[in-house]
């Protein structure tokens, strides 16, 4: 739920200053800046919460932590990739596989219900599907709608950060 709320929240602010800076609101570039907000979230987690998420991981698999320590990398990565318009499509292509990528974890500590702060057996279990997959596919839509479909590029002013030609 956290990170829903700030990659909402970080959408509105986004456009709200893109309107003050720029005259008009730029979803796209709000967009974008929305998720790399999220991402960095997100990723700042995989550290503060090392050993909880780790527990999101079955016993079996080995280097649990380290996964745990390079996803959060690659997340902070992809945040970086989604601000800049010359990396934006790529990134957000691998940020989707990413994200069908790490599901099966949710899944698992939904199963056996992994608190992912503290790595304790008090999660909310698998109730917590119902939000987390349909939430796990607006991430993808987002990143598609957002960072990978090509939009005519003349409609869009060209620059590092904002909503240049692909």
């Amino acid at each position: 739920m956290k990170p829903l709320i700030v990659l909402i929240c970080a959408f509105l602010v986004s456009l709200l200053i893109t309107r003050v800076v720029r005259k008009r609101y730029d979803y796209i570039l709000s967009g974008n800046i929305a998720m790399a907000v999220m991402l960095f979230f997100t990723a700042f987690g995989h550290f503060l919460f090392l050993n909880g998420m780790t527990n999101m991981l079955p016993e079996n698999i080995p280097m649990r932590r380290l996964i745990i320590i390079v996803t959060g990398v690659l997340e902070a990565a992809a945040a970086a990739g989604v601000l800049l318009a010359r990396t934006r499509r790529l990134t957000g292509i691998l940020l989707i596989a990413f994200f069908i990528a790490v599901l099966p974890a949710n899944v698992y500590a939904a199963l056996h219900h992994i608190n992912t702060e503290t790595g304790e057996p008090t999660g909310p279990g698998l109730h917590y599907l119902w939000f987390r997959i349909p939430l796990q596919i607006l991430f993808m839509a987002w990143v598609y709608w957002f960072a990978v479909l090509k939009r005519d590029s003349s409609s869009y002013n060209a620059n590092v950060i904002g909503n240049g030609a692909y």
